[in-house]
């Protein structure tokens, strides 16, 4: 007698019992995890968090999975609503949904099932959750090859569409504009900005301005585009996808630091701030770089060393920043200084202040104030992400008045809780980042592998390569609407922990996107002529800013997730 055969509904029906058996053991693992760092009070200690590292790393991208998953399964629903579709034959949305969250399960069983008890877990739980003939089976009839491989059969027809994109007419067309942009004025200056390491040209700072993109997320009383009464993440988002498809150094990455800057006044500026500083970027007349890291401390926040000393009238600010993304051009730098000495007081010790400086093209900057005070700085060599210029700099008595430290008076101290609220976007912004990069390599293997021929035959014609495409397909569509979902979440003033995971998640994707479509280039893709080869070398750099992945994943995400977890007692019930 024929098994009958699953419907749409029953699959993701089933997709989603095993989602559930899959957060129901990570739920568990988490509470182990925290009763692991907890000192005799309660209370959560981070020495002892630290002695979990791989534990809580593993934790962090498997939470982060499966919280994509979950955001792909409702994606799927979303789009049939959307579209309609047959009953019984499955959506493309559907697809790439069922594929994605099969991976996601299997991959965190991978994890669980090699050290258990690492994770507090014995066979009576594994057996449960992730071992459970129901999770089993689920993977077992999502990823056979021959299964996949029609998925990428289908995808040669679709011309590098991955799925509905389910926006509203707003953003839609934000969209559509911007991806001309992207093609019209980026694409045709990308590869030469890339390989000459030169600057932004005029052509493409210009129109991003006169696009108004520098307000993006800036509200409207300030000259922004952004409504007063509510913030726009997505539509953030989405023009930074589209213009990082033409490049991510010479267009994805201008509005992140405009992003970052105006996200910490809205924070903690006061109104002559917001009034004086967000108008001029909002116009682009004002261009802005950000000096947080410093050598020897990268993501290490608390522990910044620059010092500022108090003056008549401002302060001096003294020591050295790196990792200045176009610091060179911006007229203005927002800086985390030291302005407690006491090191015992960490984060509680840091102020922000904005230091106003001319506007220096190349790589090299050389700025003397007035008074004496010089700053110096060059711009770091790199193998990508060219075009904005990173630079080290080093300040020698630079003077800044009273009134630019953010916030003011009152923002003495406060300067790390600023700089959080302003990471928080620029996070959310760089899985936006990712997800262009994604869609820029993945149109370029698609089109490449019905040319490339091997052996008699179009490359696009062999199962591995569409196993490949189908499985580019599905992460790239699903990290899309990941980041779509987190911007929507952001809108509503919720989403900071999901704006921390799908940065991590994306950007690990990215890599492994660019680097199989470079692999489907062949020696072509390692050519520098070729475009994939500026992608892969610029989807490297996204795991290490905004936030290092291990930082994210140790400090933030599972520190978080322990701070928010319930007693395995609890999870138990």
């Amino acid at each position: 007698m024929s098994q009958s055969i699953p419907t749409p509904a029953d699959q993701l029906q089933q997709a989603t019992l095993a989602l559930a058996a899959i957060q129901k053991i990570l739920d568990y693992s988490v509470a182990d995890l925290k009763e692991r760092s907890q000192q005799a009070d309660g209370k959560i200690s981070a020495a002892l968090l630290d002695q979990h590292q791989l534990v809580s790393y593993d934790l962090a991208l498997s939470c982060a999975e499966a919280t994509g998953a979950r955001f792909a399964l409702d994606y799927a629903n979303r789009a049939r609503a959307a579209g309609g579709g047959s009953a019984s034959e499955l959506t493309l949305e559907e697809r790439f949904a069922l594929l994605f969250t099969a991976e996601a399960a299997q991959a965190i069983r991978n994890r669980l099932t090699t050290r258990p008890a690492d994770f507090g877990l014995n066979d009576q739980w594994l057996g449960a959750t992730v071992d459970h003939p129901a999770v089993r089976q689920f993977c077992l009839s999502q990823l056979p090859a021959a299964r996949v491989a029609e998925l990428g059969q289908l995808m040669r027809a679709e011309n590098g569409v991955t799925g509905a994109y389910l926006l509203d007419d707003h953003h839609e067309m934000m969209r559509e504009t911007f991806r001309r942009v992207a093609e019209e004025v980026v694409m045709p200056l990308a590869e030469e900005i890339h390989r000459h390491d030169l600057d932004i040209p005029a052509p493409i700072i210009d129109q991003i301005k006169d696009l108004g993109c520098f307000g993006i997320s800036i509200p409207e009383r300030f000259g922004g585009i952004q409504s007063d009464e509510q913030e726009d993440n997505l539509g953030m988002i989405v023009v930074t996808e589209e213009l990082t498809r033409g490049s991510l150094g010479a267009a994805g990455s201008l509005i992140t630091r405009p992003e970052i800057l105006s996200k910490a006044l809205l924070k903690g500026g006061t109104e002559e701030q917001k009034n004086k500083w967000l108008p001029q970027l909002a116009s682009g007349d004002l261009l802005c770089a950000v000096a947080v890291t410093e050598p020897n401390y990268g993501s290490d926040v608390a522990n910044m060393r620059l010092k500022a000393t108090k003056t008549e009238g401002g302060w001096l600010l003294n020591g050295a920043k790196t990792w200045c993304t176009f610091g060179g051009k911006a007229g203005v730098l927002l800086i985390l200084a030291r302005t407690n000495p006491d090191l015992s007081l960490g984060h509680r010790g840091l102020s922000m202040f904005l230091l106003e400086k001319p506007s220096t093209p190349g790589h090299a900057i050389e700025f003397t104030q007035d008074g004496g005070g010089k700053l110096t700085g060059k711009a770091i060599a790199t193998i990508g992400y060219r075009g904005m210029h990173s630079f080290d700099l080093f300040f020698d008595n630079v003077f800044v008045p009273d009134e630019n430290m953010l916030g003011g008076p009152k923002g003495e101290g406060k300067g790390f809780y600023y700089t959080m609220a302003g990471f928080a976007g620029g996070r959310i912004q760089t899985a936006a980042r990712a997800v262009g990069l994604m869609q820029a390599a993945y149109e370029k293997a698609l089109s490449y592998s019905q040319e490339r021929m091997v052996f008699g035959y179009p490359i696009g014609d062999y199962q591995l390569t569409q196993i490949k495409l189908a499985r580019m397909a599905a992460y790239l569509a699903i990290g899309r609407q990941f980041t779509y979902s987190v911007g929507r979440l952001m809108d509503k003033g919720e989403g900071d922990m999901e704006a921390s995971m799908v940065k991590f998640f994306t950007c690990k994707t990215a890599e492994w996107v660019t680097r199989e479509a470079l692999q489907i280039h062949g020696g072509m893709g390692y050519a520098e002529e070729v475009p994939v080869s500026r992608y892969f070398i610029d989807a490297r750099v996204l795991s290490i800013f905004e936030g290092a992945e291990e930082t994210l994943a140790l400090k933030v995400i599972a520190r978080s997730l322990v701070d928010n977890a319930k007693s395995k007692a609890e999870v138990e019930k």
